[in-house]
């Protein structure tokens, strides 16, 4: 029988644990290069002269233009493979993550920050699309929370990560940290990682083919409202992120505690994932992110109670927006595999058009709740409501008014694709 040649340095087996930590960890890529600079936005407006709400740019312009550029490397890699386009986005990564370190003005930084974002948007992209390439339905989601629990674990250390690094040099050595981070990656993808696109799947680069992937994609009333609804749900969360330093620094006085802060706000997403990962087959994944989302309704409602009142605390802020963040662990991996299960032979064109969708409207709406900062909670507890309700809209929609649906099957994947896995 006929075998496709694969490079001599990628194996033609990669178990399913060791795919789940590679997929993990080059998606947390994007996590660190956001989360490690938060500690640092204090010491590099002063650096670099940025007044007030303006350094949040740094991480809004990173998460704006990497949705641009999500559309950008599943077209490539549904013609040429998935190996090569990660490769070169990590590529990317590395050395525009030198050159931030070596940014002479703030301007030149975000510059590069934006590039950065848009040219290596594949190591975001692509992870779901190479998951795709092998399970789909529940199994998919479950493999998804599991790859998120990896994920918001970085996140939850990241800041602290960058704390340590303050303590013995600058801001700009938060960069070269990335991109020691984007080589060890590399390596390892390089060494580890097979082609993961069937022969018979590739699609030729032809706009018009690239557009009509794309539409179907998108343009599906099933998939819809998943892939909106959780744009606008991880922009409220994205509110969070670009404020979240001011929040807890001017807002409740707890600088010297934002790393922990963070860290627990982001471990609680990393445990619910988990826990989402053990029920998900079971109860199926609609039923799960359903639930989920009417609970992140009730909780942003107090959250909006709490925050117009005279006195703000900390504690009570703390733990109402880690449950919430809790609570999008259990519809961000859910809402996507279930957008996702219907593409299997245009896993890349749909892992784009999703991420485009998904990064553009959560980076704006992100950028927007953090700009519109004004030394209280409210305007984060404010968008978390809008947020969810609107979401619910959305999904209603796209399951004709219904909810709850039972557990969904594996489409297009069948038994040659299971022989990736040992």
């Amino acid at each position: 029988m006929a075998t496709t040649a694969r490079p001599s340095s990628a194996p033609a087996r990669l178990g399913e644990r060791e795919l789940i930590w590679l997929m993990a960890l080059l998606m947390a890529l994007q996590a660190f290069g956001i989360d490690a600079i938060l500690p640092a936005l204090d010491e590099l407006a002063l650096d670099l002269g940025v007044p007030g709400n303006e350094r949040q740019f740094i991480i809004g312009v990173y998460l704006l233009t990497a949705g641009i550029g999500a559309l950008v490397p599943g077209a490539l890699a549904d013609r040429f493979g998935r190996r090569p386009v990660l490769l070169g986005s990590i590529g990317i990564y590395i050395v525009l993550s030198l050159a931030s370190a070596l940014a002479p003005t703030y301007d030149v930084l975000v510059a590069i920050r934006a590039a950065q974002g848009f040219f290596a948007a594949g190591i975001v992209a692509l992870p779901p699309a190479i998951i795709r390439d092998k399970v789909g339905g529940d199994r998919m989601a479950r493999m998804m929370s599991l790859i998120f629990v990896i994920f918001m674990l970085v996140p939850a250390i990241a800041p602290s990560i960058g704390e340590l690094i303050l303590l013995v040099a600058d801001w700009r050595t938060v960069f070269l940290a990335m991109a020691v981070q984007g080589m060890l990656m590399g390596t390892w993808a390089w060494l580890r990682l097979p082609e993961t696109l069937a022969p018979e799947h590739r699609q030729p680069i032809h706009v018009r083919t690239i557009a009509r992937n794309m539409g179907r994609a998108l343009s599906m009333p099933s998939v819809v409202g998943y892939v909106f609804g959780s744009s606008l749900v991880f922009g409220a969360l994205f509110g969070f992120i670009n404020s979240s330093q001011q929040l807890i620094t001017e807002t409740f006085g707890a600088g010297d505690i934002f790393p922990i802060v963070f860290g627990i706000c982001a471990g609680a997403m990393a445990i619910a994932s988990w826990s989402n990962s053990r029920i998900v087959e079971r109860f199926g994944a609609r039923r799960v992110s359903h639930t989920a989302l009417f609970a992140f309704i009730a909780v942003s409602s107090v959250q909006v109670v709490v925050a117009f009142q005279s006195e703000q605390s900390l504690w009570v802020f703390v733990p109402l927006m880690a449950v919430n963040m809790a609570l999008l662990g259990f519809i961000g991996s859910n809402f996507g595999s279930i957008a996702m299960n219907p593409f299997f032979a245009i896993a890349g064109a749909a892992s784009s058009v999703h991420g485009f969708v998904r990064m553009t409207v959560a980076a704006v709406l992100g950028a927007a709740i953090g700009y519109a900062y004004d030394g209280t909670a409210q305007p984060l507890a404010l968008s978390l409501l809008a947020s969810g309700l609107v979401c619910l809209a959305l999904v209603l929609f796209s399951e004709k008014g219904r909810l709850f649906g039972p557990p969904e099957p594996e489409m297009g994947f069948g038994q040659d694709a299971a022989k990736a896995f040992d």
